[in-house]
């Protein structure tokens, strides 16, 4: 058994029947303000029902107001007054083209040796200077050089083979013998290799022993023998 509540008829809420407590109930959107007719009837035809008076109050409305909306005049820009134009008479501007004297200058350059061309290669990052200009095989060379980082190991390179090894000191100089294990007359490059590339020039050249000019003097005096031998023998046959 339970006990309906109604508002106007309409049921707004329910609950088990029992001697005290208490139900709540929500009044329905829309209902006007005023008195409204509140029932509570039990579902046990046995039971009455029981009504009172229920007086809906609504909330007053709420209402916004907006700002005044505040116009400000418009800018106004000053007028704009062009300066007067003034009108000047053009310059006449007098050109005089002076005489020129060209004078001719033949200067002679002379080509620089071997050991110029040596301490000006690469001058941004090193020097390397031998310090002969030509040698014949088998003589000593000597190749010097600074530019390099420090403590660099230094080889030196010649025709696609190693001619010297070395380091650099503290300073980046080195100084290190050149020997060519097989090398030709002619111009050739040693290049130092130590984190940047030196290179310098020598010239290899050929000169004529002193033994074939010893050779060339005997044949001559055996020849002169031999000429000498057939004269006498001449002269001999000519006296019998």
């Amino acid at each position: 058994m339970s006990i309906v509540f109604t508002l106007d008829g309409v049921q707004i809420a329910a609950a088990p029947s029992a001697s005290s407590g208490s139900v709540g109930a929500t009044v329905p959107a829309g209902t006007s303000a005023g008195s409204h007719k509140l029932e509570a009837r039990s579902t046990n035809t046995k039971c009455g029902t029981a009504g009172t008076a229920l007086r809906v109050v609504l909330p007053p409305p709420v209402t916004t107001t907006r700002p005044p909306v505040t116009t400000q005049p418009p800018v106004t820009n000053p007028p704009v007054t062009n300066p007067p134009v003034t009108t000047r008479p053009p310059v006449v501007t007098t050109t005089t083209t002076p005489v020129t004297t060209t004078t001719t200058t033949t200067t002679t350059t002379t080509p620089p040796s071997s050991s110029t061309t040596n301490a000006l290669t690469n001058p941004g990052d090193g020097v390397l200077v031998l310090d002969k200009d030509n040698i014949q095989p088998g003589d000593d060379l000597t190749a010097t050089g600074t530019g390099c980082p420090k403590g660099a190991n230094v080889t030196l390179k010649s025709l696609g083979q190693d001619v010297g090894r070395t380091t650099a000191d503290e300073n980046g100089t080195f100084s290190s013998p050149v020997r060519f294990s097989n090398i030709e007359p002619g111009r050739h490059k040693v290049l130092a290799e130590c984190g940047i590339v030196l290179a310098g020039n020598v010239d290899v050249t050929l000169s004529s022993s002193s033994g074939g000019t010893t050779s060339t003097l005997v044949v001559l005096l055996f020849f002169l023998l031999v000429g000498a031998a057939m004269l006498r023998r001449q002269f001999s046959g000519l006296r019998r």
